[in-house]
């Protein structure tokens, strides 16, 4: 809720935002921003070699973070 919030406050073209069914968050130091920019740049290059899927399961594990595969993919 309160992301929500946050994205609809930032102006008005934000004011129909909302999250699809089922996302993902993950902080980032902002002294890493540029990596996170670079990624998203290439994005289309790493995921002809790896799917969605695949990569968001390799974020969770690098992150340590449990979870059950059951609620992730509905």
């Amino acid at each position: 809720t309160h992301s929500s919030k946050f994205a609809k406050g930032m102006g008005p073209e934000m004011k129909n935002f909302y999250w699809q069914f089922g996302f993902g968050a993950f902080s980032v130091n902002p002294k890493e921003t540029q990596k996170v920019v670079e990624y998203i740049r290439n994005q289309k290059v790493h995921h002809k070699t790896r799917t969605f899927q695949e990569e968001f399961i390799r974020f969770l594990n690098s992150y340590e973070i449990e979870f059950d595969e059951k609620y992730i993919w509905r």
